[in-house]
């Protein structure tokens, strides 16, 4: 592994954690009916990286479970991260 693989690795494992803890945030905002986190954000935040944490969140938390959008989408964008990490970690070897 080069040092771009390594920062390619460490970017998608913070934004995993932002992911995760955003989740998290929103599911404590939601049960104290305080202001909620934007699903854009959340949707924004597993796209650009985030993806396998934004999905262990949602079954950690329980949080968007019931929202198919949530359901659907939050998956389809780990797999989405897993490949785009993929390419770029072999496009820099």
């Amino acid at each position: 592994m080069n040092a771009w693989q390594g920062a390619i690795l460490l970017y998608a494992a913070a934004l995993s954690v932002y992911a995760f803890a955003l989740f998290g945030i929103d599911k404590k905002a939601a049960r104290r009916s305080r202001r909620r986190i934007p699903e854009k954000r959340l949707f924004a935040a597993s796209f650009l990286g985030g993806g396998f944490g934004a999905w262990i969140g949602m079954s950690a938390w329980r949080h968007k479970t019931k929202h198919a959008s949530f359901r659907i989408g939050v998956p389809l964008l780990a797999l989405w991260n897993a490949a785009a990490l993929g390419v770029l970690a072999w496009l820099v070897r």
